[in-house]
C-alpha cells in the first residue's frame, strides 16, 4: 500500500528544496517493485495561495478543504532570511501540521523549514538542526528546542530535521529507506551520488528499531525489551510467555531486526544511557543502574564497542546546554 505524502507548497518556498524533494521521491516511486508506487505524493497549499490547479505536475490541495490524512509530510526550505515574516505569512499551516501530527502523520523538514516545523510547537523538548547559518536565529527564536548545530539531521521520534546543503539527501534517503527498504535508498544514493559514509556517521550512530514488518510474536519481543530494559535480567524472563522456543524466536527476531535478541537489548540500553548523557546531570553510576547495567566494566565496555568513545567523552561531546 502506497504511503500517502504530503509536500507543501509554502510561501516563500525555495524551488531547490521542493525540486531535490520531488526528485528523490519520484525516483523511488520509479525503482519500486511491481506496479504499486511506494508513495502517493501530494501537493498542500492555503486556499488563500491557490492559483492553479496543478503545480510541478501535481494537482494542487487545500489545507483548509482536503480530508487527507497522511503518513509523511514534507516542509522544504525558505528563500527569506526574515523568518518571522515568513512564518506570519504561513501561519495558517500550522494548525494543519498539528492536527496531521496528532493523526498520525509523521513530519520532516528540511534546511530552513526547520522555523516553520518549530512554529508549530511540535519540535519542543525535541533534537531538532537546520541550516548552520541560520542556528544563531533558530535558537534565539526557538529556546525550547534542542537543536543540534553540528548534526546532518535529527530524527527524534516521529520527527524529522535536516542541515543546509547536501543534508536534505541524506534525510531524503534515511526516509526512503525507512519506507522502501534499504535497496531502493542505495540506489538512490548512487543516482544522486550521496555519501553514504557521511550519512552513517551522523545519523546510524542512533539505533533506531525497525517496526515495519507484520511477525507479531517478533513485535512482541520488541514491546518486552524496549518497556522493561531497564529490570531484565535474563531475556528468558520475558520470553516465556510468548508462544514459540527459544530458538525459532532468536532465529525469527535475527532475521526481522537483524540482530538477535540480547544485541536488541544492549542498543536499546546503550541508547537510553546516550540521552541520560545528553539530558541529565546524573552520574554515570546512577545511569547504568537506570539502564539495567549491575556490571560498571560491562556497561563501559559495551558503550565504547558501540559508540566509538567513553561514557564520560560522550556527554562532554553530546551534552546538551
Amino acid at each position: 500500500m502506497s504511503k500517502k505524502v504530503g509536500l507543501i507548497v509554502p510561501h516563500d518556498y525555495k524551488l531547490l528544496s521542493i525540486a531535490a524533494i520531488l526528485e528523490v521521491f519520484e525516483t523511488a516511486n520509479k525503482l519500486s517493485k511491481g506496479d504499486k508506487k511506494s508513495f502517493e505524493i501530494m501537493l498542500f497549499q492555503s486556499s488563500e495561495q491557490i492559483n492553479e490547479k496543478l503545480l510541478f505536475g501535481y494537482e494542487v490541495n487545500s489545507i483548509e478543504t482536503s480530508d487527507e490524512m497522511l503518513d509523511l509530510i514534507l516542509i522544504p526550505a525558505f528563500t527569506t532570511d526574515n523568518m518571522n515574516e515568513m512564518i506570519a505569512k504561513n501561519r495558517l499551516f500550522i494548525p494543519w501540521l498539528k492536527k496531521q501530527h496528532q493523526s498520525g502523520a509523521e513530519l520532516a523538514s528540511f534546511c530552513t523549514g526547520a522555523f516553520l516545523f518549530a512554529a508549530s510547537g511540535l519540535l519542543n523538548e525535541k533534537l531538532a538542526t537546520t541550516h548552520v547559518d541560520a542556528c544563531s536565529a533558530f535558537t534565539k527564536a526557538f529556546p525550547l528546542v534542542k537543536l543540534k548545530p553540528e548534526e546532518t539531521l535529527t530524527a527524534d521520534g516521529s520527527l524529522y530535521t535536516s542541515g543546509g546543503s547536501t543534508s536534505t539527501f541524506h534525510l531524503l534517503i534515511l526516509l526512503v529507506q525507512k519506507y522502501c527498504g534499504n535497496e531502493i535508498a542505495v540506489q538512490i544514493a548512487k543516482i544522486f551520488s550521496i555519501d553514504l559514509n557521511r550519512y552513517k556517521q551522523s545519523y546510524f550512530s542512533t539505533f533506531r528499531p525497525n517496526h515495519l514488518h507484520n511477525d507479531t510474536l517478533v513485535a512482541m519481543l520488541q514491546q518486552k525489551i524496549e518497556n522493561q530494559y531497564s529490570t531484565i535480567e535474563k531475556l528468558e524472563e520475558i520470553t516465556k510467555d510468548i508462544p514459540t522456543s527459544a530458538r525459532n524466536m532468536t532465529r525469527r527476531f535475527k532475521q526481522v531486526t537483524g540482530i538477535p535478541p540480547i544485541e536488541y537489548l544492549q542498543n536499546i540500553r546503550v541508547e537510553s544511557s546516550k540521552k541520560y548523557l545528553e539530558q541529565t546531570q546524573l552520574s554515570i553510576s546512577e545511569i547504568i543502574e537506570k539502564t539495567g547495567y549491575n556490571d560498571p566494566k560491562a556497561f563501559r565496555k559495551v558503550f565504547f564497542k558501540m559508540v566509538g568513545m567513553k561514557p564520560i567523552e560522550y556527554r562532554e561531546k553530546f551534552r546538551v546546554q
